[in-house]
């Protein structure tokens, strides 16, 4: 029952910590741990009891799921350069610099397992770099880097682990046969995740209602995770495909109630799994700081100087990646985002937040050998684990904001409206030409065809008002004027139908089921 509780807790400071973070201009991730924290330090909270082994499987999909929902395959095709750069080359050059000063400062410390502590630590975590750049108005072309870093370094990262923890298990490492279960391993997860995802979209289009298009996006996350894992291929990259694959080809251009609904929902999703998977870091710390026991000192150190290989590795490595990425796209013209300055270097540099992923690592370490001894240095790898995780999350998470303002890192406002303008141009352009195709084959009164292109135009306007001129925009003002106090008037009497509807759920007799069909008929209407 306390662990019911707390989980409550923490689903209830997940939704709290959204507003509070918006008007504190802090990400909600980092309160989140933050508030975990004290959990852990309040001497009546439980201690966390979660097996290891569902940490990942229970958290990451959806966040993946719900990360990927926010961009396109087309986009990651674009920025494949500089994504493999981040997400693949820097993770295992620091998964090499980690492993080499931990091994020689830890004593005792095998080189496999201090492989499996730089693997563990490399992937910056997806889920608060992209909370953190959402909230404080990035450019674009970094988000989208952010985004396919963080969503493909966990794939690398998780792997190179796996790889590390079964040779520090079984004492015995072949480069050759790694080479090949890593080769295999992405061909599993790409094979299964373009499958389902296939799969996925046709039982999309069989189901029809959006309720339970949506309970099946909830499992298919799961389903490629474990199925994955369980061919020995890499749930992480399963889900990744299955839901590119998904976003790619969605169906219907006009479900519009499917995507509300389904947009709705794994907003909901991300907000509480997010903020239970950040909350569980902090109240995780307790058990390290625990594991200490007296011998602080000499573990903070070694602490911090994982961390300052983790910070500065990273660094290092950005400045001649983004130079190289320059010169490349400027040589050949590529059509990809790279920063394009030294200021939006340092604000991805310091955008290297650890969570979610390097916590669940970390706590799955095996407890014992294959001979069963205990695992080397296994409190040593979680308590280094967990102070990089706070360091970089926590310090860096709260004083990115400061950085971005003073390095006046901002998106780029014109580029963005232009881009609007340009979209809300084609849709009304679409319009006028399906209702001139329409007109070729019915004969419509001319009023009828007035109405029909000011509500062509209309789409456009709504979209971005500033796609017309200055004569247009006067001329249209008057009419908004009156449209908006005619869809006002039609706001109220709608609402006037919809509270009485909602009485007759308490009055005798009546069938609570048949009101809510007419409301939900109702509510439908609204929207449109």
């Amino acid at each position: 029952m306390e662990q019911l509780m707390l989980l409550f807790l923490l689903l209830l400071g997940a939704v709290v910590s959204v507003p509070v973070g918006e008007r504190l201009k802090l990400p909600a991730p980092v309160l989140m741990t933050l508030a975990g924290i004290v959990l852990a330090l309040l001497p009546f909270v439980p201690n966390v009891e979660i097996n290891p082994d569902y940490i990942l499987p229970l958290v990451l999909p959806p966040l993946l799921y719900a990360s990927v929902q926010r961009t396109s395959w087309r986009q990651f095709a674009a920025n494949l350069r500089p994504i493999l750069l981040l997400a693949v080359a820097l993770v295992f050059v620091t998964t090499a610099a980690v492993a080499f000063v931990a091994n020689a400062l830890v004593p005792g410390l095998p080189l496999a397992a201090a492989v499996a502590l730089g693997a563990l630590v490399a992937p910056p975590d997806p889920v608060a770099a992209t909370a953190v750049a959402g909230q404080l108005g990035l450019p674009r072309r970094l988000v989208s880097i952010l985004e396919g870093e963080g969503l493909f370094n966990d794939v690398t990262a998780i792997v190179l682990y796996h790889v590390a923890i079964a040779a520090a298990v079984s004492g015995t490492f072949s480069l050759p046969r790694a080479a090949l279960e890593l080769v295999l391993s992405a061909v599993v997860a790409v094979a299964i995740g373009v499958a389902l995802g296939w799969a996925t979209n046709k039982l999309i289009g069989l189901l029809g209602d959006a309720t339970l298009q949506v309970g099946l996006t909830l499992l298919v996350p799961f389903v490629s995770y474990v199925l994955a894992e369980e061919l020995m291929g890499s749930g992480v990259l399963a889900v990744l495909v299955t839901a590119l694959f998904i976003a790619e080809y969605a169906a219907d251009a006009d479900d519009v109630m499917g995507r509300l609904v389904n947009r709705s929902f794994w907003e909901i999703v991300d907000t509480l799994v997010t903020g239970i998977a950040f909350g569980l870091i902090g109240l995780e710390l307790h058990n390290a700081i625990s594991a200490a026991s007296g011998r602080w000192p000499e573990w903070s150190g070694w602490a911090a100087a994982v961390v300052g290989v983790v910070v500065f590795v990273r660094l290092l490595w950005l400045l001649p990646a983004t130079w190289l990425a320059k010169r490349l796209h400027d040589r050949r013209d590529y059509e990809e985002e790279i920063p394009v300055s030294w200021r939006e270097t340092v604000v991805m540099w310091w955008s290297g937040m650890r969570g979610v992923a390097s916590v669940a690592l970390a706590l799955a370490v095996p407890l014992t050998m294959d001979d069963g001894s205990p695992f080397p240095g296994r409190d040593q790898i979680v308590f280094i684990a967990f102070g990089v995780i706070m360091a970089t999350l926590v310090l860096q998470g709260l004083t990115l904001p400061w950085l971005v303002r003073r390095l006046g890192v901002e998106a780029d406002a014109e580029a963005e409206e232009a881009f609007e303008q340009e979209l809300a141009l084609r849709a009304t352009k679409a319009a006028k030409a399906r209702l001139k195709e329409i007109e070729a084959v019915e004969e419509l009164p001319e009023e009828a065809m007035e109405q029909l292109m000011r509500a062509a135009l209309d789409i456009g306007m709504r979209i971005n008002p500033d796609m017309l001129d200055d004569a247009r925009k006067e001329q249209l003002a008057g009419r908004a004027k009156k449209m908006k106090r005619l869809r006002a008037i039609r706001g109220e009497m709608m609402s006037a139908a919809r509270h009485e509807v909602l009485s007759a759920r308490s009055e005798p007799g009546a069938d609570p089921e048949i009101v809510d069909r007419v409301l939900r008929h109702l509510d439908v209407r609204s929207l449109r």
